[in-house]
């Protein structure tokens, strides 16, 4: 019988909705007084769920008490062994990391946390090529490569795991520098290699950090300006130097990893939550969304950008979303990838999209959320 290792990090990703590029450290704080509310149990909610329908037996859970996971855990599953600590009213890393030291102790086979590349630092300066791991993800980037596609794709790849049909790939734990953030930058630093179980399309790859697609991004924003851009429409501009690059030509100041609005070659909006998109949804008839896709990764929703949330997608409509790319990066991909937090969205989603890449240059690429609704 296998023994797996759950565990949840309960704020894991809350920063994403309201605006912050994180939630560790005082940006919780933050992210509480902004109204932000937690995801992560809702995360482990559908990854249980799905292993509870592939796995019936020959598995045992060991798991954190109360919020940390065993709440969750014994709503699916009998054979649940709950470590002996106490878990902190408001949960650190330090809960983390005496939850991976207690059940390395053990001898759990896999440890699988729900959190984001925070929580995979925290697993992995315990854990290092020990044991096995897998993040479910919730957290608001996750550039590392341990986590999988979605919550249902991390139970495809631990059902897998427990029938030895999964092969085990070293990954890397990647994290940015929180102190670049508040500079409007990205720095990130490789913090160890981690074995993951793989699968070629279950497994999110890292982020490419290469930054070798620069080669045309001018040419897409020259396009998207003046071809695409139309008058007196609202735009909405996701985070990433690519999306950044049609400002510059606008000649606004966009940050480089928030979303912004203009309207008429005006900002409008700076550095936006979900609910300052909402409340613009409610002030401008006509809105679009201009994304680009997470360079080795493929997410146009889901990482970076949860502002854009599935309560907004809905209003606005597959059809207002515009993909950009440059030639690079789009060739790197098998697909593109979607993972608003809800199924019933992502779903919407999946299908062919285009992909602008050029001046009057497009590409046609499936998106995939891989959540399992056709399945159900």
């Amino acid at each position: 019988m296998k023994v797996i290792g759950f565990l949840i990090n309960p704020i894991a990703g809350m920063g994403g909705s309201v605006g912050l590029k994180g939630t560790d450290g005082d940006l919780l704080v933050e992210a509480l007084r902004r109204g932000a509310r937690p995801i992560a149990p809702y995360r482990a909610d559908r990854f249980l769920r799905r292993l509870r329908k592939l796995i019936n037996s020959n598995l045992t859970i060991v798991t954190p008490p109360k919020i940390m996971g065993e709440n969750a855990a014994r709503k699916y599953f009998n054979s649940v062994e709950t470590i002996d600590f106490n878990v902190s009213e408001i949960t650190s890393s330090a809960d983390t990391i005496n939850s991976c030291k207690l059940m390395i102790s053990r001898g759990v086979d896999l440890i699988v946390f729900v959190g984001g590349d925070g929580t995979a630092r925290d697993v992995y300066s315990i854990i290092r090529d020990s044991v096995p791991i897998l993040g479910v993800p919730s957290g608001v980037k996750m550039y590392s490569g341990v986590f999988a596609s979605s919550p249902e794709a991390a139970a495809e790849v631990v059902k897998l795991f427990i029938d030895g049909n999964a092969e085990l790939d070293l990954c890397e734990i990647a994290d940015v520098d929180e102190r670049s953030l508040g500079m409007d930058e990205i720095r990130i630093r490789i913090y160890g290699i981690a074995k993951v179980p793989s699968h070629p399309n279950l497994i999110v790859p890292s982020k490419d950090f290469s930054g070798n697609d620069i080669d045309n991004k001018e040419e897409v924003a020259e396009y998207m300006v003046s071809e695409v851009m139309k008058p007196n429409t609202l735009y909405l501009l996701g985070p990433g130097s690519t999306v950044k690059a049609i400002a510059d030509k606008l000649g606004v100041k966009k940050t480089l990893l928030g979303v912004d609005a203009v309207y008429n070659g005006r900002l409008v909006g700076k550095d936006l939550s979900e609910s300052d998109i909402l409340n613009l949804l409610s002030m401008y008839n006509n809105v679009k969304v201009i994304v680009s896709p997470i360079g080795g990764q493929g997410f146009i929703f889901g990482r970076g950008n949860q502002q854009i949330s599935a309560r907004v997608l809905r209003i606005i409509g597959k059809e207002n979303v515009i993909v950009i790319s440059t030639r690079n990066k789009i060739a790197n991909l098998r697909f593109l990838r979607v993972d608003t937090g809800e199924p019933v969205v992502d779903n919407y989603f999946e299908g062919y999209i285009r992909v602008i890449v050029g001046y009057n240059e497009e590409a046609v690429v499936r998106v995939r959320s891989f959540t399992g609704l056709d399945d159900e």
